[in-house]
């Protein structure tokens, strides 16, 4: 248990929070097989998350489409909600395919006498925690699906605990045992039952520090990224360009009429506006796999592309204008763009192609124009964008600051 939890502590994402409480359970439970699923309420279904352990056929570690109809595996909801309804906490069963050297009964058929060996094909064994009048155990029926799916992989017995968050039934922990093996009992599900509670408590902990890492990287207003996200997109991207020479691509925007829209009509418009772009910005940046689409502060977008061509960035920078102009507020965008593979000399860090990127979008804001304005492209190392980027400022009067970032 305490292995589990440490494990869990260590999970940085979602998905190895998951992938260690799965492996530390099967560990702990003696178990050749494990997995954690995921109560999906609003399509009525169990979707697994990960599989950790001796896979079976179709099995896959992270699964991109295993999932079950709840009302296959009707315990992870109506027989949990039943035992909440009396006034008692969410507990493991055990479900058994065969006892080992037999065949077992049949679906239907009498359960072995003797409880504390789990249940016969079929059927399950609820095994309650302690109370005043001490342990509680009951037979009931299971689905025959899951017994169905113990023999087809070669499992004698498992114990599932459910995973509740919150109150609510979030999922369930299943931990299997190869045919032949000793059955799970009542101290396995007891113990399944606090593991349970400890994976609970970490996928709590790690979604608590996945939506603070959202937060860190997502502008509010727009759920675009933010400065924070572009700078470590385009630093990735260009150690990716200077090792393998992938080219990488920034545009920048700036919302013309922003200001005016604020001082007529509110800042509650001009939000609206700001929203309305962002997500136009949003679809466009989808034009091109892998694109992120951020919003810097203020009036200020961009793109960052890692992969596609100069040619196809420029072509979905123009469709951007093209939309933007069709906006009914504001007064459609300013853009320019900087890629590597454009003539613009060698880019060895962020902060020149943002200079780029920001000299194009200058441009093309000083002379209103309707398209992109594309560093490079008239006249090489030449190229009055290139120029005005790496200028010194005292030497280019006529060149804006360039807001205090660079």
């Amino acid at each position: 248990m305490v292995g589990l939890a440490q494990a869990m502590a260590a999970a940085h994402t979602p998905r190895e929070a998951v992938r260690s409480a799965a492996a530390a359970a099967r560990t702990a439970l003696g178990g050749s097989f494990a997995a954690v699923s995921v109560w999906e309420r609003e399509l009525g279904r169990l979707r697994v998350l990960v599989n950790n352990g001796e896979l079976g056929e179709g099995e896959e570690e992270f699964p991109d489409a295993e999932f079950y109809p709840v009302h296959e595996f009707p315990e992870i909801t109506e027989f949990l909600h039943e035992q909440w309804a009396r006034g008692g906490e969410p507990h493991a069963w055990v479900e058994v395919a065969a006892w080992p050297g037999e065949d077992g009964p049949g679906p239907g058929l009498a359960p072995d006498p003797d409880p504390d060996r789990g249940a016969d094909l079929g059927l399950g064994l609820e095994l309650s925690p302690g109370g005043g009048e001490g342990p509680r155990t009951a037979l009931r029926g299971i689905s025959p699906g899951r017994v169905a799916a113990l023999r087809r992989r070669g499992r004698g017995s498992c114990v599932v605990a459910p995973i509740v968050l919150h109150g609510r039934a979030w999922g369930e922990l299943y931990v299997a045992r190869r045919a032949g093996d000793p059955v799970f009992g009542r101290a396995d599900a007891d113990f399944a039952t606090v593991l349970a509670a400890v994976t609970a408590a970490g996928i709590a902990q790690t979604e608590r520090l996945e939506e603070a890492r959202r937060l860190a990287f997502t502008d509010p207003l727009t759920g675009l990224g933010n400065r924070r996200a572009v700078d470590i997109r385009l630093d990735e991207a260009l150690e990716e360009h200077r090792r393998d020479g992938v080219v990488v691509s920034l545009v920048m925007c700036d919302l013309n009429g922003l200001k005016q829209v604020n001082d007529t009509l509110g800042h509650a418009v001009g939000d609206r506006l700001l929203e309305r772009f962002g997500s136009v910005l949003s679809l466009c940046g989808a034009m091109l796999p892998g694109a992120l689409a951020a919003r810097l502060g203020g009036d200020e977008f961009c793109l960052v592309e890692v992969g596609p061509s100069a040619d196809e960035v420029v072509r979905v920078a123009d469709e951007l204008c093209r939309r933007a102009a069709e906006l009914e507020l504001g007064e459609g965008v300013a853009c320019g763009v900087a890629s590597t593979g454009d003539p613009i000399g060698p880019v060895n860090s962020a902060r020149r192609l943002f200079r780029l990127a920001d000299a194009a979008q200058y441009r093309a804001k000083a002379a209103r124009s309707a398209k992109p304005v594309v560093a490079g492209r008239e006249g090489g190392p030449e190229d009055p964008v290139v120029r005005l980027a790496d200028t010194p400022a005292h030497r280019a009067p006529e060149r804006r600051t360039f807001r205090g970032r660079l």
